[in-house]
């Protein structure tokens, strides 16, 4: 049998990057893996990716490329975040279609679901309230990628799948001072303030919203998993219009909790202050996994296992 032809959009990025470490850990050779930066095609031009897909014709998508950034980031880029993501998708989308992709995997975020929704977060959340206004650009742009999936897979019998992460921290991860998530940034601003031997490190919000952390290696795991379930199992656990699946650990914590564990993870001995005047967010993001429970996949990572393989990621590319 034929090894199938593997196209990861985004491979260097922290998503696509552990990806692509999973596909090499279940066995897929080098040969198989179609890997192109953004220097070689850009997503967002449509007459570059169908180039890129009539010439190497994969058998298999998964869809990691985004622009992706923390509160600050989605504040300050609102019509990047919308515009560009979706862009990437659809051009995907519609020309693994047109090139006979057999399957692919759509990759969102849990930020998708209503600000208030319902704690822990179910799939059937999606579309029964308002987004959260902070990244609601970033989220109307992930929701319209699960719904070109689920369009295709109605019209044409695509076999399309959608994954959606808790909030996501591991290696490769963005760093940025300004623009980054909520782990990385904590794990810089404690390491610089160890370094600098600061009494104190600022956080923002009142540290009182609760969030779910998936290390992204169990992330990847969750996605070859999903890719590779017969389709008549993952067609049994979902419905043609809402086909998407959580991924996440089922426990969360206060930014209070998650920050302490951090400056303990680092050997930050000072004291932290949270400004309660900048934004807080949604209140609280749990997901409800069951549904990719029953099919038969669960995370391996603990969050102090996960921060402490975080931080060594960050001391050896970023220090």
């Amino acid at each position: 049998m034929t090894e199938p032809k593997i196209y990861v959009a985004g491979h260097r990025g922290m998503v696509g990057s552990a990806i692509v470490r999973r596909l090499f850990a279940v066995g897929c050779s080098e040969s198989a893996l179609l890997c192109r930066s953004h220097k070689e095609f850009d997503l967002t031009n449509q007459l570059e990716v169908k180039r890129f897909f009539e010439q190497e014709k994969p058998d298999q998508v998964y869809l990691a490329a985004a622009k992706v950034g923390g509160i600050h980031a989605n504040n300050t880029y609102p019509a990047e975040f919308i515009y560009q993501n979706l862009m990437i998708e659809a051009n995907v989308i519609d020309a693994a279609y047109r090139y006979g992709v057999e399957k692919l995997l759509f990759l969102g975020s849990s930020c998708i679901y209503p600000k208030l929704a319902v704690q822990p977060m179910r799939e059937d959340a999606l579309l029964t309230g308002q987004l959260e206004p902070t990244n609601e650009p970033y989220a109307i742009a992930k929701i319209a990628g699960i719904k070109l999936c689920e369009s295709y897979n109605r019209q044409y019998g695509a076999d399309y799948r959608s994954v959606m992460p808790s909030n996501l921290y591991g290696p490769g991860d963005n760093y940025h001072p300004d623009n980054s998530h909520v782990i990385p940034a904590l794990i810089r601003r404690f390491h610089e303030a160890k370094i600098a031997n600061a009494h104190s490190v600022a956080i923002w919000g009142s540290g009182s919203p609760r969030r779910e952390f998936l290390y992204v290696d169990d992330m990847a795991a969750a996605c070859v998993h999903v890719m590779n379930l017969d389709k008549a199992r993952y067609d049994q656990h979902t419905q043609p219009m809402l086909s998407h699946i959580n991924v996440g650990t089922g426990q969360d914590l206060t930014i209070k909790e998650l920050a302490g564990d951090i400056a303990e993870t680092i050997g930050f001995g000072g004291s932290i202050e949270f400004d309660a005047s900048k934004p807080d967010g949604a209140p609280r993001k749990l997901m409800d996994s069951s549904r990719l429970g029953s099919l038969g996949w669960k995370p391996g990572t603990t969050l102090k296992e996960g921060l402490k393989l975080a931080y060594q990621d960050f001391l050896k590319y970023h220090v």
